[in-house]
């Protein structure tokens, strides 16, 4: 036998005497890594929490004029017209949300349930085409005369 295996491992140095370590102390140091990787990302996301519909729109409203001020377009008079035109906007719009901040939160709801609509008008229209074209192939009825187009109702 060599002396390597004839010699009982020698224990790892450290400062801190064995019967002092900590069984734990590796879990915890992931917990606190964890917790402090958590709090940097909540101080990178310092974002509000949205307000009403109303308000966004006024915000929207607020960085389509910044920009366009910021971004030239086509020339000063374009890029005035086009100020000229959110200021408008924005104007006719405000009173309309100081009076009824609610319209903007049904307006937004019911864009949400058009576009619902609109998402399941297509899905169903995609379904069709693939299974008709898949169906073309095997022939038979009304459906390989006719032709490839198709009306889509949305009503």
């Amino acid at each position: 036998m060599s002396d390597a295996t004839e010699r009982p491992p020698e224990p790892p140095a450290t400062d801190v005497p064995v019967t002092e370590i900590d069984p734990d102390a590796w879990e915890r140091a992931c917990e606190e890594d964890l917790a402090a990787e958590r709090a940097r990302q909540r101080a990178r996301q310092t974002t509000e929490e949205p307000g009403s519909v109303a308000e966004e729109f006024l915000k929207l409203a607020d960085a389509l004029a910044e920009k366009v001020a910021q971004t030239p377009i086509a020339g000063a008079a374009v890029q005035g017209a086009v100020q000229q035109l959110i200021a408008q906007a924005k104007a006719n719009v405000e009173p309309v949300i100081e009076r009824n901040p609610e319209v903007f939160e049904h307006l937004a709801s019911a864009g949400s349930e058009l576009l619902a609509a609109y998402r399941a008008a297509v899905t169903g229209q995609e379904r069709r085409w693939t299974q008709g074209a898949e169906g073309d192939s095997k022939g038979g009825g009304e459906e390989s005369e006719s032709s490839s187009s198709e009306h889509i109702d949305l009503d």
